[in-house]
């Protein structure tokens, strides 16, 4: 694949309808009433809208099968990132999406209108902050006064944010730039910027494709957790929350097929997204996220990220992150967690 392929193929996984739907007044902590359920066979009519990333929920859910015979429509919309999801279902424009663990927290401080419904998590090893591989950074101490450009909101913000605690660095002692990944390709790749915080499958692209070095890892420095993010006003709908009752019983179902099957998954997350297999394979190898309870220790990492953006002054209002978990479908979710990290 030529550089010149690829940094067409990053902004095509970039590309989104980036909405700019306005969060206004804070959510203050309400208890949102679960609905009466009801039966799939009424689902017929419904179509669920999902908020999805290129490579993310519908190409997990394709490959294992879970878009089979649902008895309900889905419509996916594709999203650069996290953080326009949050206002995408605050809006109304979508009823779901699956987050990194920043941006319900960006949300949450805005007073966004949703939920966290379900978590998922993994090691965070591909979650990195690279540089160009002649580039005299070799720890997150050099990163002082160097040009780092990262997604507003996103798991990387969060992630460089601790970094850089653990150094003894500020974002201050940084020149900070917000880009989503496709800019934030290109400014690496031309010299514009001297380190780039990413996730993947953005992560193992450039590391296949341009010429980078690992500073670090998220490993043992963020939680690795990422979300299933629902709006309320879909969680106060009868037919709607129960379609979000099947519908994340089918995201965590995949994502264990996906671990129990990983060549296969591999392969067709590959295709779906039109990448090299040894790409995707790098990817999904360190990625993948298992679904979680949100049970108090979740709660408690998310806050201390909260309370880290509050007091680095990235997010105006600290949120508390419990008032914003709905458990409502933790029952059928149980069957399919793995010990939270």
């Amino acid at each position: 694949m030529t550089h010149s392929r690829t940094a067409r193929l990053v902004s095509i996984l970039a590309a989104g309808a980036l909405l700019t739907a306005c969060v206004s007044s804070r959510d203050t902590k309400s208890e949102v009433a679960v609905p009466q359920s009801v039966p799939v066979t009424d689902l017929s009519g419904l179509t669920l809208q999902v908020g999805d990333q290129k490579g993310g929920t519908e190409s997990l859910l394709r490959a294992a099968g879970e878009l089979d015979n649902v008895p309900y429509k889905v419509q996916f919309s594709t999203f650069t990132s996290g953080p326009p999801q949050v206002e995408a279902a605050t809006a109304g424009k979508i009823d779901f999406a699956v987050t990194g663990n920043t941006p319900p927290i960006f949300g949450a401080a805005a007073g966004a209108k949703i939920r966290v419904i379900s978590a998922y998590s993994n090691s965070a090893a591909g979650d990195q902050i690279l540089t160009p591989a002649a580039s005299a950074v070799h720890s997150v101490a050099d990163l002082r006064g160097k040009k780092v450009v990262v997604g507003k909101g996103s798991s990387a913000h969060g992630h460089l944010l601790l970094q850089l605690q653990k150094a003894g660095l500020t974002v201050k002692d940084i020149q900070l730039v917000f880009l989503q990944p496709a800019d934030a390709f290109t400014a690496l790749s031309q010299g514009q910027a001297d380190a780039w915080a990413i996730w993947d499958p953005y992560t193992a692209l450039a590391q296949n494709q341009l010429k980078v070095r690992t500073v670090v890892t998220a490993e043992s420095v963020t939680n690795g957790y990422g979300f299933g993010i629902a709006s309320v006003a879909a969680l106060q709908d009868a037919k709607r929350n129960s379609a979000l009752a099947d519908f994340v019983q089918r995201i965590a179902r995949a994502s264990r097929w996906a671990k129990d099957h990983p060549d296969e998954w591999y392969q067709k997350y590959a295709a779906a997204i039109g990448i090299d297999p040894q790409v995707a394979r790098a990817a999904q190898s360190r990625s993948l996220r298992l679904a979680i309870p949100i049970n108090d220790a979740v709660s408690a990492s998310e806050q201390q990220l909260a309370d880290a953006f509050a007091q680095a002054g990235q997010i105006e209002h600290k949120p508390t992150f419990s008032q914003f978990v709905d458990n409502r479908f933790g029952d059928q979710l149980s069957q399919f967690w793995t010990a939270a990290n």
